[in-house]
């Protein structure tokens, strides 16, 4: 177990390390000045030559990598090109605005999803498990965003239910502004889970123990929530899982639908501005959850079937 866990490390280590070589050098290649982005077409030359100076873009391509990954290895995101603000702290703002919706996000989805995915199969060939399969199918198919701005415009325009735009501020104004967001990344994500419990819950029916189970007379809830969901729920954990990568992604037009100040909006105001620092701690964030994510999935299978982490 510990030479797999080692193993997996070094994998998470590499990519995470490819990662930052492919930001490092995609921000250098996109067209535009980061110094004229940052003080503006008014800027003089002299100006823009000591700014440029100031935050190393004079040096050579490889000297300022060098750099970079010294500062990521420390986990010094440097400072804002724009606001000269440290940017730990402009994370430490924003980290908790996407954190809570992703998991409100989960939460819904496991909410809807798996009884959604239960009823299906238990009434498989009925009115409900057509009705589930064809909202999933919706789901499935509609943007995020497009999604989001339908919920905004009948919920918080027409219906003035929730807030418009923003994170909100003390606890309760926080959790009503979170309210749509969350509804509308954990629909897509319920949508995915509901069609994967329908199939894994389907083939569970299929084994021999539920038919031993059923012919002894045991209760049909009792057979379908305690004998055979508990075993279908293995795959659906694992798709859980690996949906949560693209729910990141997903959070980040979520973010710009409702104006929530996440690191999803930190990240595209960032590229519009040219701001170096700002893009490469944003997105070197998203790659170490999508790399926690994998590497946990990894040791739930060792855990879960042992032959996975090989001989020895």
């Amino acid at each position: 177990m510990q030479r797999y866990i080692a193993s997996r490390a070094i994998d998470a280590g590499l990519t995470i390390w490819l990662v930052l070589t492919l930001v490092f050098f995609a921000m250098r290649v996109l067209p535009g000045d980061p110094a004229m982005a940052a003080l503006g077409d008014q800027a003089t030359t002299d100006q823009l030559a000591a700014f440029r100076a100031l935050m190393g873009l004079n040096d050579p391509l490889l000297v300022q990598y060098g750099h970079f990954l010294w500062d990521m290895a420390r986990l010094d995101f440097g400072r804002s090109f724009r606001t000269d603000e440290p940017i730990g702290g402009l994370l430490a703002a924003a980290l908790p605005y996407t954190i809570e919706l992703a998991t409100a996000a989960m939460l819904v989805g496991a909410a809807i999803g798996i009884p959604a995915g239960v009823v299906a199969a238990t009434q498989r060939g009925k009115a409900a498990d057509y009705a589930a399969r064809a909202l999933s199918l919706i789901g499935l198919c509609m943007p995020e965003f497009y999604l989001g701005a339908l919920l905004l415009i009948i919920f918080a325009l027409r219906l003035d239910l929730f807030p418009i735009m923003g994170g909100g501020g003390p606890p309760l104004d926080r959790l009503h502004h979170l309210v749509l967001p969350a509804i509308t990344l954990g629909l897509v994500m319920a949508a995915f889970t509901a069609r994967l419990a329908r199939s894994s819950l389907l083939e569970v029916l299929k084994r021999d123990y539920i038919r031993t189970a059923r012919a002894a007379g045991i209760p049909e809830r009792q057979v379908i929530w305690h004998s055979a969901l508990r075993n279908a729920l293995i795959p659906v954990v694992t798709g859980f899982g690996l949906y949560i990568l693209t729910m990141l992604s997903g959070s980040i037009s979520i973010e710009l639908v409702f104006a929530r100040p996440g690191l999803g909006t930190m990240l595209v105001s960032g590229i519009l501005a040219r701001d170096y620092p700002v893009v490469q701690a944003g997105l070197v964030v998203f790659a170490f959850f999508v790399v926690a994510v994998n590497l946990t999935m990894d040791l739930m299978y060792a855990a879960i079937d042992p032959r996975i982490q090989g001989p020895g």
